[in-house]
């Protein structure tokens, strides 16, 4: 009987032991899986707030396009701007070229008007006279800076009379009026060699008529440009 009580209180004793046993074992494994729960969602957001501070792959990707079409856009500005100050140049030196064109134009105008006037413009004598009025020295003296001013030219001075008097004392009177106006240019100062003369007596009249106003404008200097 005392055995019996025995064994009985030792299986007892061991079946409290076991159950204490695998109750703490099942804590443990609990805790465990707690624990393990908790530290996988702390290392999950822990990842989630790292990734959350760095960028993403296509992020730098984005970044560097554009940077790109930001460098591309400064050298199309770049270009542009070339071009336009390129376009510019080339429009004030087509300005200037005209400008220039337009000068030679009318200074080549002027110059052509001053030589017409040159040529055009001749002195005039009395009656059987070969000696300069002062009407004539002025435009002689105007044609001594013409000549001043181009030194590369010459010229030839042609004595005329009007149709009275014989033809040989016309082409002498003639001579005579022609050397009157050539020694007033050189006294002035006008190289000899730059000027000749001749007389065409009464044979080329500026006016054909037979009256005092004919014979007047008849009675003359005239002046021609030979070389350049």
């Amino acid at each position: 009987m005392v055995k019996r009580l025995s064994v009985y209180l030792l299986v007892f004793s061991l079946t409290f032991s076991l159950s204490l046993f695998l109750n703490a074992c099942t804590k443990k494994v609990i805790r465990e899986g707690i624990e393990k729960k908790e530290e996988t969602a702390k290392a999950e957001e822990k990842v989630k707030e790292e990734l959350k501070g760095e960028p993403t792959v296509s992020e730098p990707l984005k970044s560097e396009d554009d940077d790109n079409a930001a460098r591309e856009a400064q050298l199309r500005e770049k270009e542009l701007k070339k071009q336009r100050e390129r376009e510019e140049a080339a429009k004030r030196e087509e300005a200037a070229k005209i400008e220039e064109a337009a000068k030679i134009e009318e200074a080549a105008k002027i110059e052509a008007a001053v030589r017409e006037e040159f040529e055009n413009t001749d002195i005039h004598f009395g009656f059987d006279k070969f000696s300069l009025t002062n009407q004539a020295r002025e435009i002689l003296a105007k044609k001594v800076s013409w000549l001043q001013g181009h030194t590369d030219l010459k010229i030839k001075i042609e004595g005329h009379c009007d149709e009275r008097g014989a033809n040989e004392y016309n082409m002498a009177l003639g001579e005579r009026r022609a050397n009157s106006a050539m020694k007033y240019l050189v006294t002035a100062g006008v190289e000899a060699s730059r000027v000749s003369t001749i007389s065409y007596g009464e044979e080329n009249p500026l006016d054909p008529g037979h009256n005092e106003d004919a014979w007047a404008k008849n009675r003359r200097a005239h002046f021609k440009i030979i070389s350049e």
